[in-house]
């Protein structure tokens, strides 16, 4: 799966005359599309196979939800604060993280085999996934009917795919940061542009 999950709508030069980019557009990452695949599993799962009255119910739907709202949090936080964006998307990741062990001791505790890298299953799980426009709908046939240790076996292919895209959209976001700064940094070029009339300053 290549980087361009960890790209949004944030495409336009950040060196132009405006000092806030463009920003939001979090529904066009993959990484938020994973992840709301992985939340929307977590609901069913917990209604399946969880019982609603425990803790565990409610801190794998709230991981979950962490981990997708985070990313909404940060590419909207992004047009004034990369450090903010770069601080939510690691919560997000931290977050799936959670949800992740969750699903292995759900497994583990139910003797129930976590499914090799290489194997079918796992295979066939990562192959819809990384389909152009996955959605929910993909795999709510699975979420729906399929035995407990299926369900949380193809919960964790998901989540490391979505990790996957997280990794890969923080080392882009750790790049932009070095290569532009932060707001102050794009301020400060957006009044020298300004100063000298609008040509581009060699500062």
């Amino acid at each position: 799966m290549a980087e361009r999950g960890g790209r949004d709508q944030r495409s336009a030069s950040l060196s132009g005359p405006g000092f806030i980019p463009p920003h939001g557009g979090y529904e066009q990452l993959l990484s938020f599309q994973k992840a709301r695949i992985v939340y929307d599993g977590t609901v069913w799962f917990c209604e399946r196979f969880i019982d609603r009255r425990s803790r565990t119910h409610d801190q794998m739907v709230q991981a979950a939800r962490s981990g997708k709202q985070n990313i909404v949090e940060g590419s909207r936080a992004s047009g004034t604060s990369r450090e903010m964006e770069i601080k939510l998307t690691n919560v997000a990741r931290a977050s799936l993280e959670e949800l992740l062990e969750d699903y292995r001791d759900y497994l583990r505790v139910h003797q129930a085999a976590l499914w090799g890298r290489d194997s079918e299953q796992a295979t066939f799980v990562r192959r819809l996934g990384a389909r152009d426009g996955v959605d929910s709908a993909a795999f709510e046939p699975y979420f729906r009917t399929r035995a407990a240790e299926i369900v949380a076996n193809i919960q964790v292919c998901l989540i490391h795919q979505t990790n996957y895209l997280l990794d890969q959209q923080l080392r882009r976001l750790e790049r932009d940061f070095l290569q532009e700064g932060g707001l102050r940094e794009r301020m400060t070029r957006a009044r020298l542009h300004a100063r000298n009339g609008g040509k581009r300053s060699s500062g």
